[in-house]
C-alpha cells in the first residue's frame, strides 16, 4: 500500500490495480494538494488512448475512398452502386460504435478506469491487422470487408468508458472543460486519420506504383501504421492510469437515469450535436468526391484525403469551447444557438449543391462542424448538472443527506452518459443512412440536407422547452431552469 498526504484526507493507493480508495475532488485542499496533479495524469493517457479508438473507428472513411483504385470492384468508378457501397461501409462502424457505448460504460465501474482502458486499447489491434491482411486480397468480397468495418466499431465505444471514467476525477466547476478537453482528444483521431491516411496511401503508391497493387501497399502502410502507437497507449494505461474505488455504479443509478426524462431528451439533442459530428466526419470524404469529382482529380486535393480531415479538424478543436462556455455561461443556451447554426448551415450546402460552388460547400461544411463541435461540449456539460440539480431538488424534499445525494448525481450522470453517447452516436448512422437512401431513390442528397434542417430546428425548440422557459413539468423540477444547465 501507499499513500499521498493531503489535508484532512488521504489518498489511499492499493498498488496492485493501482485502486484509489479515497477521492474528493471537489474539496478544494484536497485537490490542491495531489488530487489536480492525479486527476490531469489520468485524463492525459485518457486522452492518448481515446484518440487512437476514433482514429480505428474512422478510418475505413478514408480507406474507402482508395478501395476502388486498389482493385474492388464493388467500389470502382464503374460501378453504378459504388457510393451507395461507400456509405454502407464507412456507417457500419458508426453503428457498432454506438452500440457498444453502453457496456463500455458499464465495464469503468466494473473493472476500474485504468484496466478498462489497456483492455479497450489492445482491442484496436484486432480491426487494423484484419484490415491490413485482407486489403492484399483482392479477390475478398465486400461482405468481408463489412465484418472488418463492423469490428473497427470497437474504436467508437472507446469513448463512453473514456468520459464515464474522467467524469469522476473532476469537481463539478471544472467537469465541462475536462469532459470537453477529453473528447475533443478523441474527436482529433477522426481529423489525424483523415489527414494522414491519404498522404501514407500516396506515398504507398510513389514507393511502388501507381497502379491496383500500389494502392493496397499504400493502404496497408496507413493501417499498420497505427499499431506501435496502440502499443503504447497499452502499456501507458497500465503504467500510470489508476481506478477509483469510489466509481461504482448501482442498480439503483442505472435506473433513474434510465428512467429520467431528461435522459431521452438529452439523447435526442446528441443526435444533433455527435450524430451530425460523426455521421458527416464519416461521410464527408465520400461527399466531396461524390459531389464534386472534376475536383477529385486535382492533386493536391487528392493528397489532403479531399481536405475531409478539416471538418473533423475544427469540430474537434471547437468542442473544449463548447465546455468551456457553458462553465462560464448556460449550456442550454449555447445549445439552442448551435442548432440554429446548424440550420442555417445545412441551408447553405443546399444551396451550395445546387450552384455547384465548390467554396461555399466547404464552408459552410466547416460551419456546420464547428456549430456540432460547440454542441458536443455544451450538451455533455448539461448532463451532471441536470443531475446534480435534479439530486439536490430531491433531497431538499425527502430530507436525504445533500452529500450522499450528490454521489448519487455523479453516478447517475455517469450511467446517463453511456446511454446518450450510445444514442448520439447511432445518429450518425441514421445520418449516413439517410445520405444512402436519398441518392439511391431520388439520385439527389438535398431531400436528406433539407431533413436534417428541420430536424435541427426541432432540436433547438427542444432545448428552449426543457431547459429555459420560465418553467416546467418535466421530472417535477422546474429548478433546472434556473440552474445554469
Amino acid at each position: 500500500m501507499a499513500t499521498v498526504e493531503a489535508p484532512e484526507k488521504t489518498i489511499t493507493y492499493q498498488r496492485r490495480g493501482r485502486w484509489i480508495h479515497h477521492w474528493d475532488p471537489d474539496n478544494n485542499e484536497f485537490w490542491e494538494n495531489g488530487g489536480k496533479q492525479t486527476a490531469r495524469k489520468n485524463l492525459i493517457f485518457s486522452v492518448f488512448a481515446e484518440n487512437l479508438g476514433f482514429s480505428i473507428w474512422v478510418i475505413w472513411a478514408s480507406v474507402v475512398t482508395a478501395m476502388g483504385s486498389a482493385g474492388f470492384a464493388f467500389l470502382g468508378k464503374n460501378n453504378p452502386d459504388a457510393i451507395n457501397n461507400a456509405l454502407l461501409l464507412t456507417s457500419t462502424p458508426t453503428l457498432v460504435g454506438a452500440a457498444l457505448r453502453v457496456p463500455y460504460t458499464f465495464a469503468v465501474p466494473r473493472f476500474g478506469g485504468r484496466a478498462f482502458t489497456a483492455f479497450s486499447a489492445a482491442m484496436l489491434l484486432l480491426p487494423t491487422l484484419g484490415l491490413a491482411y485482407f486489403i492484399n486480397q483482392p479477390s475478398t468480397p465486400m461482405w468481408v470487408f463489412l465484418v472488418l468495418a463492423a469490428i473497427a466499431g470497437i474504436g467508437g465505444g472507446n469513448f463512453s468508458s473514456s468520459m464515464a471514467n474522467i467524469n469522476f476525477f473532476f469537481p463539478e466547476g471544472k467537469k465541462g472543460a475536462a469532459l470537453g478537453i477529453n473528447a475533443a482528444g478523441g474527436n482529433l483521431g477522426v481529423a489525424q486519420t483523415q489527414l494522414f491516411v491519404p498522404l501514407i496511401i500516396t506515398l504507398g503508391t510513389h514507393i511502388m506504383a501507381k497502379d491496383a497493387a500500389g494502392y493496397r501497399f499504400g493502404i496497408t502502410l496507413a493501417v499498420l501504421v497505427w499499431i506501435p502507437f496502440i502499443l503504447v497507449a497499452l502499456v501507458g494505461a497500465l503504467r500510470y492510469m489508476d481506478s477509483l474505488s469510489g466509481a461504482k455504479s448501482d442498480g439503483t443509478s442505472y435506473k433513474r437515469a434510465l428512467a429520467n426524462p431528461h435522459t431521452w431528451v438529452m439523447a435526442v439533442l446528441y443526435i444533433g450535436t455527435f450524430g451530425s459530428f460523426i455521421g458527416f466526419s464519416f461521410a464527408f470524404p465520400t461527399l466531396l468526391k461524390a459531389n464534386f469529382p472534376s475536383l477529385a482529380k486535382i492533386g493536391w486535393m487528392g493528397t489532403l484525403g479531399n481536405l475531409a480531415f478539416l471538418g473533423a479538424l475544427v469540430g474537434s478543436m471547437s468542442r473544449p469551447f463548447g465546455g468551456w462556455i457553458s462553465d462560464k455561461l448556460s449550456g442550454a443556451k449555447i445549445t439552442l444557438y448551435v442548432f440554429g447554426g446548424m440550420a442555417i448551415a445545412t441551408a447553405l450546402i443546399v444551396a451550395s449543391l445546387s450552384a455547384k460552388n465548390f467554396p461555399l460547400y466547404l464552408i459552410s461544411f466547416l460551419l456546420l462542424f464547428v456549430c456540432s463541435g460547440i454542441g458536443n461540449g455544451s450538451t455533455y456539460r448539461m448532463i451532471p448538472m441536470i443531475f446534480t440539480a435534479e439530486s439536490r431538488r430531491r433531497a431538499a424534499e425527502t430530507g436525504q443527506d445533500i452529500g450522499d445525494a450528490l454521489i448519487s448525481a455523479k453516478r447517475q450522470a455517469g450511467a446517463a452518459i453511456g446511454v446518450i453517447g450510445a444514442v448520439g452516436a447511432a445518429g450518425g448512422w441514421v445520418l449516413q443512412q439517410a445520405l444512402r437512401l436519398s441518392n439511391e431513390h431520388y439520385h439527389s442528397m438535398n431531400p436528406a440536407f433539407w431533413g436534417y434542417c428541420v430536424a435541427y430546428l426541432a432540436m433547438g425548440a427542444l432545448t428552449w422547452w426543457f431547459y429555459l422557459r420560465s418553467s416546467f413539468a418535466v421530472g417535477r423540477a422546474p429548478s433546472l431552469a434556473h440552474a445554469n444547465v
